[in-house]
């Protein structure tokens, strides 16, 4: 009698006793259907809430469900058009179409970030410090790129703890950095010092990458590397003034380091924050950001 009151009311609350574990997942509607890696996809359908995973392809994606009806993903990195899978733990379903990864056809094909992300896995506790970083290339599709070049009046480094925003980095006219190999991207640690200038009337290093447009030119600021302000951290903020001439492109990015003073190498000593969209030449100087405050665009 008792197994007879209990499937009764199983009937009766919509198979709740079977958790909604066996039912298939469906895909019915993606919002958008293209766009860049780090795009939000809205993907729609029926039985998303026990979604455990979500791939492009064979490319797990970050994802963060709203209901059973829905659930937003993020491209992920080095993915082409594919479709896109949500798998339960019994179960998974494939979109019936796929989703068109549309890179800026201004970014090289070689350049690893195409477009602006933030990095969905937090730093590791206990680390303590962070810096910033610039990448500076030139466009060999572009005639003339020999003369391209990147300057850099200013950078500046700010993170926001407990609501208060505290300036960490701030120099003027002078980085530090080496060319990297280009292709395949940063494919060793192995660098070479990078050649600077100087322009007196703009305050400004002059990053010539046309003069070795083989080589990535990956700048950091020449102060030394910050530590956090105490509290409760919401995130960093990069900022730089650059003039970009044709045939250079830029983007700016920061790490989170274990310590001030711990030196790069093996055992994860920094973490990537992320990057900003890649900016492009104007006849005008630009700020260049990027903030990792906020988080994934879910």
């Amino acid at each position: 009698m008792t197994r007879q009151i209990l499937f009764a009311l199983c009937l009766l609350v919509g198979r709740l006793c079977m958790a909604g574990s066996n039912e298939t997942p469906e895909i019915t509607r993606i919002s958008p259907t293209g766009g860049p890696e780090g795009t939000r996809v809205e993907i729609s359908g029926r039985n998303l809430k026990e979604v455990k995973r979500v791939a492009f392809g064979t490319t797990d994606a970050d994802f963060k469900i709203i209901s059973a009806e829905e659930l937003v993903a993020i491209v992920p990195h080095r993915t082409g058009t594919s479709a896109i899978t949500v798998i339960t733990p019994q179960l998974r379903a494939t979109g019936p179409f796929p989703f068109a990864v549309l890179s800026d056809p201004r970014v090289p094909e070689e350049a690893s970030y195409k477009a602006g992300y933030v990095n969905s896995t937090p730093a590791p506790e206990g680390f303590s410090a962070v810096l910033l970083w610039g990448i500076a290339i030139a466009d060999t599709r572009i005639p003339e790129y020999e003369s391209a070049k990147v300057e850099v009046a200013w950078t500046q480094l700010s993170c926001r703890a407990n609501g208060r925003e505290v300036v960490l980095n701030e120099d003027s006219g002078k980085v530090r950095g080496g060319l990297y190999r280009r292709n395949p991207w940063f494919g060793t640690d192995q660098h070479e010092a990078m050649p600077a200038g100087f322009d007196p009337p703009n305050h400004a290093v002059v990053l010539r990458v046309g003069t070795r447009a083989d080589r990535v030119w990956h700048f950091w600021p020449a102060s030394a590397r910050a530590a956090l302000p105490s509290g409760q951290l919401e995130g960093c903020t990069v900022k730089a003034r650059v003039n970009i001439s044709p045939g250079a492109l830029l983007q700016m990015g920061m790490d989170y380091w274990r310590n001030p003073t711990v030196g790069y190498g093996a055992g994860g000593n920094n973490h990537e924050a992320g990057a900003s969209n890649w900016y492009f030449p104007s006849e005008r100087w630009q700020e260049a950001e990027f903030t990792d405050i906020g988080g994934p665009r879910f």
